[in-house]
């Protein structure tokens, strides 16, 4: 015969997971949520729009060069919905496919990023002793060389000698060398992240059990430690993507990064600051050339401030400590 309490606990609501804890706190974070979703509809643009656009990225000479706004092309009847730039390339093929390239250069540094940051930190925080001394200390030597002037250097090195061009054919080089250059120096910071998230927890008593019961120490990092130390790594991670998006768009406009004939929102706006003293009138269909430069710096700034409007929701969402 069941009993007051066997009725009580079948009758309790079931314990809700810790992702579906995690979006519940996300969405009410109003800025997160329109961040995230305004960074769908830009990944979304920026995978279809060069589809299904009648113009390709490199079409020179397809057009006109600076047509205005709503201008057709002589060739196919085709509407330049934001006109065309000096070389007669359709402006919003060019803008979107630009952002393939920026976005996926965020996104992948980041992933380097984080692999090699969280193996770094989560050695140095579980072996201590040694191995953290060692480890630390690189981490702190490299964090004390000037960043910016290694990577203009090394971008200039690897860019001239085409190193990269015979690896990853003409064209990818420049791409995978901006990733390489940002990678090199970017995994520092969530080492030391990571580091400290595992010495707070190695001396858990999860962790003591897992050790009693024989578990080696490779089980114990990649099963346990690394796991639970997941909150501040997505979060650094998120943030990062914006950081490393700005730094190709830096680069790419001092002509170290993504070079042309491949677009990037950094480069865009390198290609159209020439053009910047021409700027009298944004009115589109009078005077594209402003909006040469007004549109890669749009979407910049549009998609970094949604990616930290994200990282900071998430920050809030995984952060047990903060009720909302």
């Amino acid at each position: 015969m069941a009993t007051a309490v066997d009725v009580q606990e079948r009758l309790a609501p079931a314990e809700s997971s810790q992702l579906a804890v995690t979006w519940r706190r996300f969405r009410k974070h109003r800025l997160g949520l329109v961040g995230m979703i305004t960074l769908i509809v830009l990944v979304l643009l920026v995978i279809f729009v060069p589809i299904i656009s009648p113009f390709t990225a490199d079409g020179i000479n397809e057009a006109t060069p600076f047509q205005g706004a709503g201008a057709q092309s002589i060739l196919n009847g085709n509407t330049y919905w934001i006109g065309t730039d000096d070389l007669g390339r359709d402006n919003l093929t060019r803008l979107f496919m630009g952002g393939r390239i920026s976005l996926a250069v965020g996104l992948i540094t980041t992933a380097i990023v984080v692999v090699i940051g969280s193996l770094v930190g989560s050695l140095a925080g579980f072996y201590g002793g040694g191995v953290d001394t060692v480890l630390m200390r690189i981490v702190d030597l490299l964090l004390s060389l000037p960043q910016l002037p290694i990577l203009l250097i090394l971008s200039k090195m690897l860019n001239s000698s085409g190193v990269m061009d015979k690896i990853f054919g003409q064209g990818l080089g420049s791409v995978a060398t901006i990733i390489l250059v940002l990678a090199l120096l970017g995994w520092l910071g969530i080492s030391r992240l990571v580091r400290g998230s595992i010495l707070s927890l190695r001396g858990l008593d999860f962790i003591e059990a897992e050790k009693a019961l024989g578990a080696g120490n490779r089980r114990i990092i990649l099963r346990h430690l690394m796991p639970n130390s997941f909150a501040p790594i997505i979060v650094a991670a998120t943030l990062a993507v914006g950081d490393f998006i700005i730094a190709e768009a830096a680069l790419s406009f001092l002509g170290l990064g993504i070079q042309p004939p491949t677009a990037s929102w950094g480069n865009l706006l390198e290609n159209a600051r020439q053009y910047t003293t021409f700027i009298t009138n944004l009115n589109p269909t009078q005077e594209i050339r402003g909006y040469m430069v007004i549109f890669p710096g749009l979407l910049l700034l549009i998609t970094v401030l949604s990616i930290n409007f994200m990282g900071d929701a998430l920050r809030d969402a995984l952060d047990p400590r903060l009720k909302m």
